[in-house]
């Protein structure tokens, strides 16, 4: 075995019976690296703007739908309400599809074991993690992971403050 073997192919097999893509590290690695899962973790102006994008591209769907029952030219603030809380839903989704999935890799980390299917489903075993691997996996989890929940806690929390604010000023209309 070469001396980054290690760190770049996960926990050798004879520490570690678990498959190599059902390592806890090498799922993080694979979530980290990939396009969508990286949002939690890129710099926050681009995190916004990210965000927004899908806002704006949700309108393609809502603007339509808020025009049916608020047209533009009788109802401007209901619409532009309507349609922007019929957008926003595209980003909560998207929101909820990076909290499960940073989700399921925190879980996996910071489980003192893991389960793992060896060839399928119907042989499932358990394997309970060394000292050092389960220390390494919970480092990662409170410097790598926890900050994405916080980012997308907070996400959470101005968009809720955001459908407030709508609502009331709905409620003056």
């Amino acid at each position: 075995m070469q001396p980054d073997d290690v760190t770049t192919r996960g926990i050798p097999p004879s520490i570690c019976p678990v498959p190599f893509e059902q390592q806890p590290l090498n799922e993080y690695r694979e979530l980290s690296e990939s396009d969508f899962f990286r949002w939690g973790t890129i710099d926050v102006s681009l995190y916004i703007r990210k965000l927004l994008w899908v806002w704006a591209w949700g309108w393609l769907v809502a603007g339509p739908v808020a025009a049916v029952s608020f047209p533009f030219a009788k109802y401007p603030v209901k619409f532009a309400l309507t349609a922007s809380a019929g957008a926003a839903f595209f980003v909560v989704l998207m929101l909820i599809r990076l909290y499960i999935g940073w989700g399921h890799v925190r879980s996996r980390l910071a489980n003192p074991t893991i389960f793992y299917e060896e060839s399928g489903w119907y042989d499932g075993q358990v394997w309970e993690k060394p000292v050092e691997v389960l220390t390494q996996d919970r480092l990662i989890v409170t410097y790598q992971v926890q900050p994405v929940f916080q980012r997308l806690n907070r996400t959470f929390a101005v968009l809720g403050g955001v459908a407030l604010a709508g609502a009331i000023v709905w409620q003056f209309l």
